[in-house]
C-alpha cells in the first residue's frame, strides 16, 4: 500500500473508531478460538453500489452481461444519507463501487462529498469513459481519496478483448484529465491507481503497462487476477503464467482455486456491502445479492448487523466455509501490488 494512502487512512482515526476497531478484532479472534460467532462493534469499511448500470459488456461481469436476477437501479440520496448517518461515526473507509459504472449515477460525486465530510477515506473504481475535463475538476473538488481506473490492455485490441465496447483512447484521456485537474487545483488527491486485470490475452503487456504509471501520472499499478465462472474446466481468459492467476491447473487438466479455504473471514466481522436499494449483503462476491441480511430502509442497521440471519451466516463461515457458494471463487490474497 502506498505510504500516502496509509497516511490518509491514519487521518481518519478517532478515539471512537480506534475503540470500535479493537472490539472488532477482539470479537473476531474469540470467534475463531471458540468457533462461535461473537461479534462486537460496527463495520470499519463498507462498499456502496452507486448503480448496476454499465456502458461496457465485460464477459465475466453481471453488469456487463445484463444478467442480474435482482432488481437494478441507481442509489438514491436518501439511502446514502441513511447509511452515512447509521455508520459514519465508526467508518474509516468506503468503496463507492460494487457492480456497474459509478459515474452513470448523476448524484455520485455528491455521495462522495457527503462521506468525505465525515472524514472517511473514499475510493471508487471506474472504467474512466466519463472523465471529461469538467467531470475531472468535479472529482478533485469532491475530495475523492482514491480512484481505481480499469485499464486492461496497452492496445485497443487487447483492451477490448475484455472491456467490450470500450475505447482505450478514452480511458487514457480520462487519466490525463484527472492529472490536469489535480495540477490546476494544486492537490494530490485523488490517488490514481491503474488496475490491470491480467488475462491470457494481455499478460504479455505487463512490462509495458508498468511504464504507463509514470507516463500517465498515476500513483501505482495493481495487477489483479481475473475471476471467471465455471473455472474448473478452464477458461480462455485464465493467464498462462500462474503467478497472475487465482487458479492452478491440476494434473488431470482441471483447475482449482489457489487460495486455502480457511474457516474464518475477517470481512464478515469488519465490513459489508450495500446494494443500490439499501439491501445489505455480506460480501462483494455476492454479486447477485443472494444472501440478503436486511434493508436499511426497513430496519436499523444495528438490528441487521447483529441479527440471527447474519450470525447464522458467520457460524457457517466458522464451521465449513467451503460449503458457501460465494466463497468458492474468493480472491482474498490474490492481488499483486506493484
Amino acid at each position: 500500500m502506498l505510504v500516502r494512502k496509509k497516511l490518509q487512512i491514519l487521518k481518519t482515526f478517532t478515539l471512537a473508531r480506534i475503540w470500535n476497531f479493537g472490539l472488532l478484532k477482539l470479537s473476531y479472534t474469540l470467534s475463531i478460538w471458540t468457533k462461535k460467532p461473537i461479534h462486537w462493534g460496527n463495520p470499519i469499511a463498507i462498499s456502496i453500489e452507486p448503480t448496476t448500470a454499465c456502458n461496457l459488456k465485460c464477459p465475466e461481469c453481471p453488469s456487463g452481461l445484463r444478467q442480474f436476477t435482482r432488481a437494478t437501479g441507481n442509489l438514491k440520496p436518501k439511502i446514502n444519507t441513511a447509511i452515512l448517518d447509521s455508520l459514519g461515526k465508526d467508518l474509516q473507509y468506503i468503496n463507492y463501487y460494487f457492480q456497474g459504472e459509478p459515474f452513470i449515477n448523476p448524484n455520485f460525486l455528491d455521495f462522495v462529498k457527503a462521506a468525505r465530510a465525515k472524514n472517511i477515506y473514499v475510493l471508487t473504481s471506474t472504467n474512466a469513459h466519463f472523465i471529461s475535463p469538467k467531470i475531472a475538476a468535479e472529482v478533485v473538488a469532491s475530495g475523492l481519496s482514491e480512484m481505481i481506473v480499469s485499464l486492461d490492455g496497452t492496445t485497443q485490441e487487447t483492451y477490448e478483448n475484455y472491456r467490450i465496447e470500450g475505447k482505450l483512447d478514452t480511458v487514457l484521456q480520462g487519466l490525463k484529465n484527472i492529472q490536469a485537474a489535480k495540477k490546476e487545483a494544486n492537490v494530490k488527491h485523488p490517488i490514481v491507481s491503474i488496475q490491470f486485470l491480467v488475462t491470457a490475452q494481455n499478460e504479455h503487456q505487463i512490462p509495458e503497462v508498468k511504464t504507463w504509471v509514470e507516463k500517465y501520472g498515476a500513483d501505482n499499478l495493481n495487477l489483479k487476477t481475473i475471476q471467471v465462472y465455471n473455472y474448473e474446466k478452464g477458461n480462455r481468459l485464465i493467464p498462462k503464467n500462474e503467478k497472475y492467476s487465482r487458479y492452478k491447473e491440476k494434473a488431470d487438466g482441471t483447475f482449482a482455486l489457489k487460495n486455502k479455504m480457511s474457516n474464518y473471514c475477517w470481512r464478515m466481522w469488519s465490513t459489508c456491502v450495500f446494494t443500490w436499494d439499501g439491501t445489505i449483503v455480506p460480501c462483494c462476491f455476492d454479486k447477485d445479492a443472494k444472501y440478503k441480511m436486511g434493508e436499511i430502509s426497513k430496519a436499523e442497521f444495528q438490528s441487521i448487523w447483529k441479527n440471527g440471519l447474519y450470525n447464522d451466516f458467520r457460524q457457517k463461515i466458522l464451521k465449513n466455509r467451503s460449503e458457501i457458494d460465494i466463497c468458492q471463487n474468493c480472491s482474498e490474497g490474490s492481488k499483486i501490488w506493484i
